[in-house]
């Protein structure tokens, strides 16, 4: 784990409120693991004072990338960064989805800004296994596909791709998978996960899923991040240091 100071070397707009930030930081990059996330502070100033947690959109070579929209007084202030501005960073943190197995698909399901640690991911796997993306949102403008192979679109309002939630989509193509041999990989809303886990456990799919919290600390000293274990030893874990991905049979969402 660093804390760094890093200079911004691009920040664009990719969609409907949606950006990409590049960031030259070769100590975090050559470290860094698809699933894993840094904590931005993102001005000098005392306000915002708490950092904000971000998902490595991408990494490329010293430089990596971070997704956001803009939410609230700190994602404004960093999608003002210019290029030459500098971020501090405290990363990489948390733990990041298991690769390895023996599994020969990966099945990205993605709703809204749940689409931004899958590029790096993609960029990792892809030589090795197949890839389907399933990706979905409310409307047309909530459905990202920025850095994503093998698409299967959905949106709630029937504006883009298949009418229903991401995971309508993905029940509505099962007979296309050979579930023996595919594992899901997940990052969206609670509710999108938890209607997930339960579709992965009836058709018993592997499936880890990236969770999102309010973060303080981001290495599990605050203990204000945490979720309910299915373990009876371990009644709570911490999103930020035991996760924040998770397999869906180890944790209550």
């Amino acid at each position: 784990m660093f804390i760094v100071n890093s200079p911004v070397l691009e920040t664009k707009q990719v969609h409907e409120n949606i950006y990409i930030q590049k960031i030259h930081s070769p100590e975090i990059a050559r470290l860094i693991k698809p699933g894993q996330f840094l904590n931005i502070r993102v001005s000098e100033n005392t306000f915002p004072l708490l950092r904000r947690p971000f998902s490595i959109c991408d990494v490329d070579g010293e430089n990596i990338s971070l997704m956001f929209n803009i939410l609230g007084e700190g994602t404004r202030i960093l999608s003002h960064k210019h290029p030459g501005d500098f971020v501090d960073i405290l990363g990489p943190l948390g733990n990041g989805f298991n690769l390895e197995g023996d599994h020969k698909t990966a099945i990205i399901v993605a709703g809204g800004l749940g689409a931004a640690p899958f590029p790096f991911l993609t960029r990792k796997i892809i030589n090795n296994k197949k890839i389907i993306s399933f990706v979905g949102g409310r409307t047309k403008q909530d459905v990202i596909t920025y850095g994503l192979e093998n698409l299967v679109l959905s949106s709630d309002d029937g504006s883009i791709g298949f009418t229903g939630n991401v995971v309508q989509s993905l029940e509505n193509n099962l007979d296309k998978i050979e579930i023996a041999s595919s594992k899901v990989f997940a990052c969206g809303p609670n509710a999108m996960l938890r209607v997930l886990k339960d579709f992965c456990l009836k058709h018993n799919i592997d499936c880890e899923v990236s969770t999102e919290c309010a973060m303080a600390c981001g290495f599990g000293i605050c203990q204000g991040c945490p979720i309910e274990s299915t373990s009876n030893s371990d009644k709570y874990l911490l999103v930020c240091k035991d996760g924040p991905v998770f397999n869906v049979k180890d944790v209550v969402i």
